[in-house]
């Protein structure tokens, strides 16, 4: 009997479970919902992103793939209509994006600070509080230094103070470019007791210190401010912009910046949100 009434009914059921197989795809399709976010290595090897990111798919459902690069490629990527978002440090060129049309508005996000990595001993003497005199004596020197090379938030920093310096032609026969992320040329320093300009928080996640030091700290000239930008999709309408934007609000809004404010290494912040000064 159980079987004449499956061959009856079987029809029906047969369409009853491709309907159900159509809704599993659909409901699947939305929880896979993402976005595309370029950014530095920086926040990426600090460890930000693996503490902010899935604090924002819990609130909005929605994954975010990081593509880290140095600012400047991950600038080009929102030029080029390769991500949704930017997540950058390098305020000049961000602003010039957003002037170009290629970014809908640049909003900042939260702050840290660059600081002189070296060896414990500092062969140049430039333990202080002061990045220029710091550099000017590494060029003295001709002591080893370790530049990213990558135009990078990072390295655009570290060439304004090679020029306050007045050493942008001459910094030293021991000035090598490694054209690599922040972790890598940490450790080429730390491979080759050289020195190397770092963002705090990639430092503070850095586990193959060996004889490295922070030895210049404290400069106001150190300051290391980001911001976000959606890609502007009146340049890319390919872009997911409606969800971009969510991810802008929600990180400058006061979970996102919470989240951000909770990060910690050993007790001590990496970042500082300022989303609303």
């Amino acid at each position: 009997m159980n079987t004449l009434i499956l061959k009856r009914f079987w029809p029906a059921a047969r369409v009853f479970s491709a309907s159900a197989a159509m809704i599993f795809i659909a409901v699947g399709s939305a929880s896979a919902q993402s976005i595309t976010m370029a950014s530095t290595t920086s926040t990426e090897q600090s460890g930000l992103f693996g503490h902010l990111l899935p604090e924002f798919k819990k609130a909005t459902g929605i994954d975010i793939k990081v593509v880290a690069l140095g600012t400047g490629q991950a600038l080009d990527m929102g030029r080029r209509g390769d991500a949704d978002v930017l997540f950058v440090h390098d305020q000049v060129a961000e602003e010039k994006l957003v002037a170009d049309g290629f970014g809908v508005r640049r909003l900042p996000v939260m702050y840290n600070d660059f600081v002189l990595i070296g060896p414990k001993a500092d062969p140049a003497g430039t333990r202080g509080k002061d990045i220029v005199e710091a550099l000017k004596k590494l060029s003295a020197a001709n002591a080893p230094f370790v530049s990213r090379g990558d135009k990078s938030g990072t390295h655009a920093a570290e060439l304004r103070y090679w020029v306050a310096a007045g050493a942008a032609d001459r910094k030293g026969s021991g000035y090598k470019e490694c054209g690599c992320g922040m972790g890598p040329a940490l450790n080429i320093g730390a491979s080759t007791g050289a020195y190397v300009l770092a963002d705090r928080g990639t430092w503070l996640n850095f586990k193959n210190r060996g004889e490295l030091a922070i030895l210049v700290e404290g400069d106001t000239r150190l300051f290391n401010q980001y911001g976000v930008i959606a890609v502007n999709p009146a340049k890319h309408p390919h872009v997911k912009a409606a969800d971009a934007q969510k991810f802008v609000d929600w990180v400058v809004s006061p979970a996102g910046q919470g989240v951000i404010a909770g990060y910690k290494i050993g007790g001590e912040q990496l970042f500082f949100p300022n989303a609303t000064k």
